[in-house]
């Protein structure tokens, strides 16, 4: 088997105040690019759509630019930026830092599957 998709031509793309989603979906692998403008915070920008107090979506990221504070629901918070790779468990809030877009691979499969899809 082998399989070649470009991101160029995502199979979906799910836009989200202050930013959005695109997404590859191939044989054991979803992988997700998102975009995050100025100003998004998931709490403001994708909770109501999710309907969920915290984000909910396992994250394997990488992130290409910009920088992202990650708050989980116990406390604990780190900052991410530019060459950065996280694991980030579901249970949190996140937004990004500064006037820069941050734009994130994600390779966990569920956010390029579910995340900022109405329930």
């Amino acid at each position: 088997m082998l399989e070649v998709k470009t991101l160029d031509k995502p199979d979906e793309r799910r836009d989200y105040p202050r930013g959005h989603l695109e997404a590859v979906h191939m044989t054991g692998l979803d992988f997700a690019v998102a975009t995050f403008e100025p100003g998004w915070r998931w709490s403001e920008s994708v909770a109501p759509i999710a309907g969920t107090d915290s984000c909910r979506i396992h994250h394997n990221g990488y992130v290409v630019s910009g920088r992202m504070h990650i708050r989980m629901d116990d406390g604990a918070e780190t900052e991410v930026g530019p060459g950065d790779v996280f694991v980030c468990a579901p249970g949190h809030d996140a937004w990004v830092v500064g006037d820069e877009q941050c734009v994130v691979y994600d390779f966990a499969g569920s956010m390029a599957k579910e995340y900022a899809k109405k329930k």
